[in-house]
């Protein structure tokens, strides 16, 4: 698979993400968030958003496998790396590079809110796309809607390929 057209500048994305961080210092004022970063994907975003957010904050990271090698998820969770800090009691951002069929993320807000016992869990993403969603979730935080194609760059990979891009392009043949 080779890079068909870039989706998002990156200055589009700095913007965003910067108006994430404004609107995140508002929704969390007084409060001392912990956001987790979902790996491998979010690193990226994660950096960017937390510097933006201006607020003190936590940060930690977990990593679930559902994609492999392959494009398409295989439904099936794997929880590789769980968050090492205690969120019994505090307000917890998930922050993923892209939701797609759901399934994952419907996965993480179950687990986070049945195993820590945080005060809140809400969800912050770079993409949201529908194109495959097969599972309602709710999402609080959208940097961009992007409907179809395999997207890369920004922390989203291909078979581990193409997180170094400063922009958002979609592969194709």
């Amino acid at each position: 698979m080779r890079i068909k057209e870039t989706l998002l500048q990156h200055q589009e994305i700095t913007e965003r993400v910067n108006t994430l961080g404004q609107q995140l210092t508002k929704d969390y004022a007084g409060k001392k968030p912990v956001v987790i970063g979902i790996l491998n994907g979010a690193f990226i975003f994660l950096a960017d958003l937390v510097r933006a957010v201006e607020l003190a904050v936590e940060v930690d990271f977990i990593r679930v496998a559902s994609y492999g090698q392959a494009t398409e998820s295989c439904g099936s969770i794997t929880l590789t790396k769980a968050p090492e800090l205690d969120l019994t009691g505090k307000d917890v951002l998930l922050v993923e590079d892209i939701v797609d069929s759901g399934t994952t993320m419907a996965w993480l807000q179950d687990y986070f809110t049945t195993e820590h016992q945080p005060n809140s869990v809400k969800t912050c993403t770079l993409i949201n796309k529908n194109e495959r969603r097969a599972v309602d979730v709710p999402i609080d935080y959208i940097g961009f809607e992007i409907d179809k194609g395999f997207l890369v760059g920004y922390g989203l990979d291909c078979a581990q390929s193409y997180r170094n891009l400063p922009q958002i392009c979609a592969l194709g043949e």
